[in-house]
């Protein structure tokens, strides 16, 4: 099994509101997509609570292999997703993939 985790930076918004409403979003697609991805085994996206911090969104999967990592990043309805949703305002993004 993989565990990958994956942290997104977003870029400014104009207000609070604006950015917690594009991050709900963020999350509620992203977490569609175990209905959609076979190989996706477990899927969670949670919102970091400290201002103190750098990144604002995690997401948390996990899939049997690493080339099901692989399947699940270039699958259709997860690039639709990543380049459609997340891309216009990622401003930075960090990974790890890790065996459990």
């Amino acid at each position: 099994m993989v565990r990958h985790i994956v942290m997104f930076k977003l870029k400014e918004f104009e207000t609070p509101e604006a950015k917690r409403a594009k991050m709900v979003e963020i999350k509620d697609r992203l977490e569609a997509l175990r209905e959609k991805i076979s190989v996706l085994r477990h899927i969670e996206v949670r919102f970091n609570v400290n201002p103190d911090e750098t990144w604002d969104i995690i997401l948390l999967t996990e899939l049997d292999t690493l080339a099901d990592v692989s399947t699940y990043a270039n699958h259709p309805e997860h690039v639709a997703v990543a380049k459609g949703i997340i891309g216009p305002v990622k401003a930075d993004r960090a990974c790890v993939d890790y065996e459990l």
